[in-house]
């Protein structure tokens, strides 16, 4: 049963192929082709997760960011053991209004988070929220998977200072 939930949604994999050694449980998604209009969407995940990740979320959003805005973005993203993420970094303009927030579930002592270049260890539990306008990547040499929670909140009226997307 699990392992089904990790495979029913590949958009993420297929779409970006510095996700190609991950899997996705997406509970809400944006669609940004008609940027600056979207639609955000509850996915297949949204069973699975929302009843702990909703409260999870709306916890940090009320303790670190203003109220009002919307989450735009919300999954679990398993990295397989022994795999990486290639260096990228998230150009859409949707990435470059809000806040992207990282909660690490599972992880283990070979796993490290690189930003701008900078190696981090992401304690489980904790929130980090990271910029991904800076290039980053993840590397896990270890033998089990490491697993987050992202989730990107866009804070009220951040959407319509962006520029249309090109």
């Amino acid at each position: 049963q699990e392992d089904i939930a990790w495979d029913e949604d590949q958009y993420r994999q297929d779409e970006y192929e510095v996700h190609v050694a991950t899997k996705s449980m997406v509970m809400i998604f944006v669609e940004t082709k008609g940027w600056p209009e979207m639609e955000v969407t509850q996915e297949a995940g949204w069973n699975r997760l929302a009843d702990v990740a909703l409260p999870l979320m709306n916890d940090i959003i009320k303790r670190h960011y203003s109220p009002g805005g919307t989450v735009i973005r919300a999954m679990a993203a398993k990295l397989l053991a022994g795999k990486n993420i290639t260096p990228h970094w998230d150009k859409h303009p949707s990435f470059h209004c809000g806040h992207r927030i990282h909660v690490p579930i599972t992880t283990n002592p070979r796993v490290r988070f690189n930003i701008g270049g900078k190696p981090y260890r992401f304690k489980v539990g904790e929130a980090y929220e990271i910029n991904n306008q800076k290039t980053h990547s993840v590397i896990n040499k270890g033998t089990e998977d490491r697993i987050t929670f992202i989730f990107d909140y866009v804070p009220l009226g951040e959407i319509e200072k962006l520029p249309a997307a090109v």
